[in-house]
């Protein structure tokens, strides 16, 4: 493990250097990426140098313990801290998840329950909006096909990270264990006789695509126009504005109507095509990878579902890592860290356990 530590240093070196020379500035896609990698190497240099210090220190208190017995609890810190910063740099230097940094496409679909499904779809996607306003991220509606009583039959929003975020902190790095299916225990607004209901809300999360990344032979598509549809009254159903877009080899449609022109909706059922497209190249990678690589990605299984929200216990349940919490009101108002952070550390546990 540390031999790949020294060679990490060097590039880290090496980057600082190439980082001080204004020429490199002049491509700023270079710079950028540049940027990028010694983003990712710094932690990681810092954890060694910790680690190297604390050992060198660990040393110097041994010797001193042998003339004055008070040094030997100074010994046993030190050699905690020193085990502390190894699992650190163990966690470090796993695999990273290529698409972590990237920003992410996430849709909303009511499921299972009707009406309260959609008003269920409602609250999550509020609980999205409201997690990317807290962490400083930015958002925009897609498309979004809402229900007769306020709430959402399916909804698609984009999430952006402001500038470039630390590594482990994008908006795929955390919203990515959010794909699953989502099921609710409440007393539905429609409900007279007072009883609890259980329905569900699916959620998609797929890191959003470059155009360079996925390329889409358009002879391979058809594009079908039609009416928009929405709450009544609503002026966007006048013209056929509204897209279908099939992606004939593999079957995957996507439709757009939020925007006033055909030809807008045409772009963002693109952008999106793209990005499940890309979605689905990654997971058939993740199907023919080794047993060990697929027990590392288990925790985000977009088929499990993978959360209960309980209303009159106010408690949520994540059933994939154990977690469990009764401050379901402060979740759904964007608290949502603690949640995704136990799938993170589970993660990292399953991936340490197979790299031991």
């Amino acid at each position: 493990m540390f031999e790949a530590v020294e060679e990490l240093i060097g590039e880290h070196a090496d980057l600082e250097k190439r980082l001080a020379d204004p020429a490199v500035h002049a491509d700023q896609r270079e710079a950028m990426r540049l940027n990028k990698r010694y983003a990712e190497l710094t932690p990681i240099v810092g954890a060694y140098r910790s680690w190297k210090q604390t050992g060198e220190d660990i040393d110097t208190a041994r010797e001193l313990a042998q003339d004055d017995p008070d040094f030997a609890d100074e010994v046993k810190e030190l050699e905690a801290r020193r085990e502390e910063l190894t699992d650190r740099l163990r966690l470090l230097l796993l695999p990273r998840d290529p698409s972590d940094d990237k920003d992410v496409i996430l849709e909303v679909k009511a499921g299972e329950g009707g009406e309260e499904s959609a008003l269920f779809a409602g609250d999550l996607l509020r609980m999205y909006l409201r997690y990317a306003e807290r962490v400083g991220w930015k958002t925009e509606i897609i498309d979004a096909n809402e229900s007769d009583l306020g709430g959402y039959k399916d909804v698609q929003v984009a999430v952006k990270a402001k500038g470039s975020p630390e590594p482990g902190q994008g908006v795929w790095a955390r919203l990515k264990y959010e794909g699953g299916v989502h099921r609710v225990q409440r007393v539905p607004a429609t409900e007279s006789q007072g009883r609890i209901h259980t329905s569900a809300a699916g959620v998609l999360v797929t890191p959003e695509a470059e155009e360079v990344e996925v390329e889409i032979n358009q002879n391979e598509l058809r594009i079908d126009v039609y009416r928009s549809s929405g709450p009544g009254g609503q002026s966007v159903n006048t013209t056929d504005s509204a897209v279908r877009i099939t992606h004939l080899p593999t079957g995957i449609v996507v439709s757009c109507q939020n925007e006033k022109s055909q030809l807008q909706n045409k772009e963002q059922a693109l952008r999106i095509l793209r990005s499940r497209l890309l979605a689905a190249a990654q997971e058939e990678a993740e199907r023919e990878a080794s047993d060990a690589r697929r027990s590392q990605v288990r925790t985000v299984d977009r088929s499990e579902r993978i959360r209960t929200y309980n209303f009159p216990e106010n408690r949520i349940s994540d059933h994939r890592v154990g977690f469990k919490a009764y401050n379901l009101d402060q979740v759904l108002d964007g608290a949502l860290d603690p949640v995704i952070q136990a799938c993170v550390d589970a993660d990292a546990a399953a991936k340490l356990a197979v790299a031991q």
